[in-house]
C-alpha cells in the first residue's frame, strides 16, 4: 500500500472516530436529569444588624466543585433553638466543566422576629455558629390613653 493511501486511510479513520465520539457525547437525545448535591461550606459569620427587632444575617462562604455547578436552593428551618440551613447545588449532567473550585458567598437572612431571649445555634451544611438575644426579639407597641 502506498504511503498516500495509508495516510488517507488514517485520516478517514480518525474522522470516523471523532464523529463517533461526538455522537456518544451528544447522548441518545434525551436530557439527563441534573446532578444535585449540597454545597461545601467553609465558614459562616453571623451578623447582628443594629435594629429592633434585631435582624440576623448568616454570611456563608464556601466552594463549588467546578465551573458548572451552581447554587440551586437555600432552605431554612428552626427546631427549638437551632436554625438548620441547607444550601443545595445543581449541575447539568454530562457537561464538560473546569475542574477548579469556584468560591461562593451567600448572605442569608434568618427568620428571628418574635424569638424569645436565649442562645441560638445556626447550622449551615454542617458548619455551625451561634448568637444570643439578651431580651425577647419582639417589638412591643404601647398605646397610651390621652389625658382627660
Amino acid at each position: 500500500m502506498s504511503r498516500l493511501k495509508r495516510y488517507s486511510l488514517l485520516v478517514a479513520t480518525m474522522g470516523l472516530l471523532v464523529a463517533a465520539a461526538a455522537a456518544c457525547a451528544a447522548g441518545s437525545g434525551g436530557e439527563e436529569p441534573p446532578i444535585r448535591g449540597t454545597a461545601q461550606v467553609d465558614s459562616i459569620d453571623l451578623l447582628m444588624l443594629e435594629s429592633f427587632p434585631v435582624q440576623i444575617t448568616a454570611l456563608v462562604r464556601g466552594n463549588l466543585p467546578d465551573g458548572c455547578t451552581t447554587i440551586d436552593q437555600i432552605a431554612q428551618e428552626r427546631q427549638g433553638n437551632t436554625f438548620k440551613v441547607t444550601i443545595t447545588t445543581k449541575r447539568d449532567a454530562g457537561k464538560m466543566c473546569t475542574e477548579a473550585l469556584v468560591p461562593f458567598e451567600e448572605a442569608i437572612s434568618l427568620e428571628v422576629n418574635g424569638l424569645p431571649a436565649g442562645t441560638y445555634t445556626v447550622d449551615v451544611n454542617g458548619v455551625t455558629g451561634s448568637f444570643t438575644f439578651d431580651v425577647d426579639n419582639v417589638l412591643r407597641i404601647t398605646l397610651s390613653t390621652p389625658p382627660a
